[in-house]
């Protein structure tokens, strides 16, 4: 089984990048950030893990969890 690990989409030198928490090289680079949310979200589906919209400035504009996300939390 791949192992769960966070999507980011992050603004990129040519674009926006899908990259996985941890990982040394994005996934792929895309034009428009769109395209990159769409990849991101297909692949954090996949993964059950949560993708991160980054804004041009680096800061999260948005999270969303595909995993089990237990309402309300627990503790």
């Amino acid at each position: 089984m791949a192992r769960k690990r966070n999507q980011h989409v992050i603004p990129a030198k040519d674009g926006w990048a899908v990259k996985g928490a941890g990982s040394p090289r994005a996934t792929k680079v895309f034009d428009t950030q769109r395209e990159a949310i769409e990849r991101g979200r297909e692949i954090a589906r996949n993964q059950r893990s949560e993708l991160l919209i980054h804004r041009r400035d680096g800061r999260i504009r948005e999270k969303n969890t595909y995993g089990r996300d237990p309402y309300p939390p627990e503790g």
